[in-house]
Parts: structure tokens; sequence; C-alpha cells
């Protein structure tokens, strides 16, 4: 089983063109640990057509990480797609075919409709709908954040303590505890794991089905 990622640019005409950077911005294939890659990526992110990109995955906590972070800039509608694809995957991810692609372009059109412009598809649609609830639940939690909560969220997300992240910010070390709670920080990690578990059940019991 794979998953693949197709994600639509929100309010392009107004905003105007922001693939190229996102796809500056992406982490790439390659070797774990090395610069700029992501264990689980299997083939790049890449323009498809227009202000799309997709990228093929066999990592259910890379799809979460990833997914979370384009829905919380608010730049970006997010289709999964869990299923399988045609073997040999060309080089080209913008090539590739099977459930898995088509699962995603169906779930990339649903998620414009959607609050947190988020959609899983798959096979197992009751698994994918609690995987998707899991999803929304913690992308509903990144987009409310205050820029001050998210930024000291962010810095606690790398592993630094409290008294870190407020020497980073210039803040007492209270200023930040109050900033995490008011960001719900406690209730992130758990709701992340959450959500890759129940992805990756979907993925399993397509497996065995």
């Amino acid at each position: 089983m794979m998953f693949v990622l197709t994600v639509d640019q929100r309010h392009s005409r107004r905003t105007g063109d922001r693939v190229a950077d996102l796809l500056r911005d992406l982490p790439t294939v390659g070797a774990a640990g090395a610069a700029g890659s992501l264990s689980g990526l299997v083939r790049p992110f890449e323009r498809t057509a227009g202000d799309e990109v997709q990228g093929v995955l066999d990592s259910a906590e890379a799809v979460v990480e990833l997914a979370l972070r384009l829905v919380a800039t608010g730049h970006w509608s997010v289709g999964i797609g869990v299923g399988d694809v045609v073997h040999p995957l060309p080089a080209q991810t913008r090539a590739g075919a099977g459930p898995a692609f088509s699962h995603a372009r169906t779930a990339v059109t649903a998620a414009k409709n959607r609050s947190t412009h988020l959609a899983v598809v798959a096979d197992d649609a009751a698994g994918a709908t609690r995987a998707q609830s899991a999803l929304d639940l913690v992308a509903a939690l990144l987009l409310r954040r205050s820029p001050r909560g998210h930024e000291a969220a962010l810095l606690a997300g790398q592993g630094l303590t409290q008294l870190t992240v407020a020497e980073r910010l210039g803040v007492s070390k209270q200023a930040v505890s109050q900033r995490l709670q008011a960001a719900d920080w406690p209730l992130e990690a758990p709701g992340r794991a959450l959500a890759a578990h129940l992805l990756s059940e979907v993925s399993g019991s397509m497996t065995s089905s």
C-alpha cells in the first residue's frame, strides 16, 4: 500500500502561484538523515498541472507530518489517497497510476470544500473516515493557534525545553508555558500519533483484504 498526496493551492488567483516556493521547501527523496530528505517519501513532490503538486509516500507518519504542515499554512488543500499503485513506479510522480492516485484526486476535490481543507479517501471508507477525523482534530488545533502560540509550539516541537524556548523568544518561561497551554500544545503529539496509527490501519486493512 502507498499514500499519494495531491496538494492544490487555494486562492491562487488572488495570491499568485506558490508552487515553486512550495517545491523548494518540501523535503526530497534521499538517504535517511540526509539534509532535506524525508524518510517515507518514495517519489518526490512535483507539479502535476496548474497549481497542483503530488508526491508518493510509504509512511503514515510522514503523511501526517506533511499534510498538517501544509494545512497549517492556510494556502493548500490536501488530498490523501491510500491504496495500491502500479509497479514499478515511474521516475516521475505525475506518471504514476493505480487506486492510490485516483483516491488522492477524489480526496483533494473533497478537501476544497472542508473547513480543514484536508480529506482522506481509500477503499476502506470507514477506516479513511476515522483517520480523517483524527487529522481534522489536529488540523483544527493548528489553524486556531495565534502566531505567538505557533511560534512557541514550533520551537517546543524541536525538543527544546521551555527555558530554551523562552530565551529564544526573549520572554519569560511562564509566558512560554502560557502560550503552549493556549495553543493546546500537550494535545498535538498524541493527536498526530493517533492519526498516523489510524492511517496505518487503513493501509493494513487494505493489504489483508
